[in-house]
């Protein structure tokens, strides 16, 4: 990956709507030049899908940034079960105070406890600590 690949990235990013034409004479290149290093970043998996960045809280829904502490053992397993629910939208593994972060939403509080539930009756899962977002400002 390049620096023109890394300032589409960088674009796409702030607007993942922006047409390839606009791409092409923000960052002075051809439009073919930019149709072809997005596919190329969507073939080699860098780019893995485009979605609406959405405030949750406005939208009336309820989210959480969920820390999970995992015995090594189980914790592939557990990211495995933690990919398979809608509400889990992003999930990382990270060397900070827990072993992953999920961001999840729900439709209202009590779904969001009943997830949270769940996750703590995973075999091998030794803490969760729910961090509700009560507002988003970027």
């Amino acid at each position: 990956m390049d620096e023109i690949d890394k300032m589409i990235l960088n674009k796409l990013i702030v607007d993942a709507r922006a047409s390839w034409t606009t791409l092409a004479k923000e960052l002075g290149v051809n439009e073919s030049t930019i149709r072809y290093r997005v596919r190329k970043l969507e073939d080699s998996g860098v780019i893995v899908g485009y979605k609406a960045k959405i405030n949750y809280v406005k939208a009336g829904l309820t989210s959480s940034l969920t820390g999970i502490d995992v015995e090594p053992e189980h914790l592939w397993r557990v990211i495995n079960e933690l990919r398979q629910k809608d509400e889990v939208v992003q999930l990382y593994l990270t060397t900070g105070d827990h072993v992953i972060i999920a961001e999840i939403i729900a439709e209202n509080k009590e779904l969001l406890e009943k997830i949270h539930n769940y996750i703590s009756s995973l075999p091998g899962v030794k803490r969760v600590c729910p961090s509700i977002v009560t507002d988003i400002y970027k």
